[in-house]
């Protein structure tokens, strides 16, 4: 909170979003006027209500489809419980003021939950005006952005005064960040004369890397897709592939990136690109044992002919934009990668 106040932005803008908050954290919150909080359950509404009577809350629903989803939920509370919240809240004096949404599989079922939820909360007496779709399924935004669009507007229509808030941070940085990692170690699974490709799904060869879930792959912790890597080599095309998995550095079983994916062979040395590696990859490592793992070096790249327009005068703020469609595919083919020796 501290780091994002201090970057200007108004307490009105900010959402406490954590559901699991300590006592000071939320008395600090109420010290410095950041009113909207993110809760989920009665005891952190509880909290609330002795620490932080003045909040207005948003009330996270999970949407499961099933009884296995419900059981399995970590997050959220489901939409039987909303009544008994949304009820315990007008006993504590605590303002509700509209429905947060994370699930990124049921876009759609949680929508026309949300719906639910401002009409108990509208029967129970709140002014419900806030709607938060958090990330919006970052890595599928364009794809499904008309369907959930298309289902605001049937739920929250514009004569309903309902804000949205989305929450497409990562989108946005994921992309702008490539991860390069090199193969440390390799094992093979099939005869090293072979020349076939794998004959069935069983790995053929098992690569260990640099990094790992313990490092920039921590997201794959929080069952994160990792999607499989490129190759930084040239390879001919008609190159054969074999089935890999790839590990990282610690030899954990947990610290598991890739459980299959098809690669050429691979010798240690070699180097992989993971692509739209921008998002919860940058920060300090899960842990720094037992391979001491630091945080990857970073390396800016800009293609050459963007290079010389800005050499010359032509800004990004001035007229980019413009040029976006003519510098798409020079940028793809004249742009290098540069990786740590």
């Amino acid at each position: 909170l501290e780091l994002v106040q201090s970057r200007g932005i108004p307490p009105e803008d900010i959402i406490y979003s954590g559901v699991c908050k300590q006592v000071s954290q939320i008395k600090y919150a109420a010290k410095n006027g950041i009113d909207l909080l993110i809760c989920d359950n009665e005891a952190e509404l509880r909290k609330i209500a002795r620490s932080h009577p003045n909040a207005k809350l948003l009330l996270q629903v999970s949407s499961e489809t099933s009884y296995q989803d419900e059981m399995s939920m970590a997050f959220g509370c489901s939409l039987k419980d909303c009544r008994h919240l949304l009820e315990s809240a007008k006993e504590l004096g605590v303002q509700v003021v509209g429905v947060s949404t994370y699930d990124d599989d049921v876009y759609i079922h949680a929508i026309s939950d949300a719906r639910c939820v401002f009409d108990m909360g509208e029967d129970i007496g709140f002014n419900m005006k806030i709607l938060d779709i958090g990330g919006v399924c970052s890595n599928m935004l364009f794809q499904i952005k008309n369907a959930v669009m298309a289902m605001v507007e049937l739920y929250f229509p514009p004569s309903s005064g309902v804000s949205l808030i989305a929450e497409p941070g990562s989108y946005f940085v994921s992309s702008a960040f490539t991860l390069a990692v090199n193969i440390i170690s390799r094992e093979n699974s099939l005869p090293l004369s072979t020349d076939d490709p794998s004959p069935n799904d069983e790995p053929a060869f098992k690569y260990y890397l640099s990094e790992g879930v313990y490092g920039p792959f921590a997201g794959k912790l929080a069952e994160t897709l990792i999607t499989a890597p490129s190759v930084h080599k040239i390879t001919t095309l008609d190159a054969p592939v074999f089935c890999s998995t790839l590990w990282g550095p610690s030899g954990d079983d947990m610290d598991q990136i890739v459980e299959h994916c098809l690669l050429p062979e691979l010798n240690v040395g070699d180097w992989l690109l993971f692509t739209n590696a921008g998002a919860y990859s940058l920060g300090q490592p899960v842990c720094t044992e037992p391979h001491d793992s630091l945080t990857p070096p970073v390396f800016y790249v800009i293609c050459s002919r963007e290079f010389e327009m800005q050499g010359n005068g032509v800004t990004q703020e001035t007229t980019l934009k413009n040029l976006i469609p003519y510098f798409l595919n020079s940028c793809q083919t004249a742009a290098a990668f540069s990786v740590p020796a």
